[in-house]
């Protein structure tokens, strides 16, 4: 089994390159390098901390560290877009529902991702 596998990696894949393209795209160009730097920066993170965080799968809690990380970046990533979307800076509102929709179904995985790992701790543990 691979990173490349899970479901969570995947997502976070994907809406990473979409967000890397609106931000070269359909932002006006001050914000290519102002919000739009920041929030591919912690788009690209959500998948970063998930494969570092696999690379020390045996070490559970430090896992589940990573993926908290995750976490965090995946809500930095949603209040950056929302920030654009407020300001004017993202118009497109079809966009924005796509990609605010998937870091919200991409958050609630991670979310139960740590979960099952947490249960799989606990019932090792008993």
């Amino acid at each position: 089994m691979s990173y490349k596998n899970l479901d969570i990696w995947i997502r976070s894949k994907e809406v990473s390159i979409a967000i890397h393209r609106m931000t070269l795209t359909k932002l006006p160009k001050f914000e290519m390098y102002e919000e739009g730097s920041q929030i591919r920066r912690s788009s690209k993170s959500i998948r970063s901390n998930i494969v570092e965080g696999y690379g020390r799968i045996r070490y559970v809690m430090e896992y589940i560290r990573f993926l908290t990380f995750s976490i965090a970046s995946n809500d930095e990533t949603i209040d950056h877009l929302e920030t654009m979307f407020e300001t004017d800076s993202l118009k497109n509102k079809i966009l924005y529902n796509d990609l605010h929709e998937k870091l919200e179904v991409l958050g609630k995985k991670l979310n139960l991702f740590i979960q099952a790992i947490e249960r799989n701790v606990q019932v090792t543990r008993d």
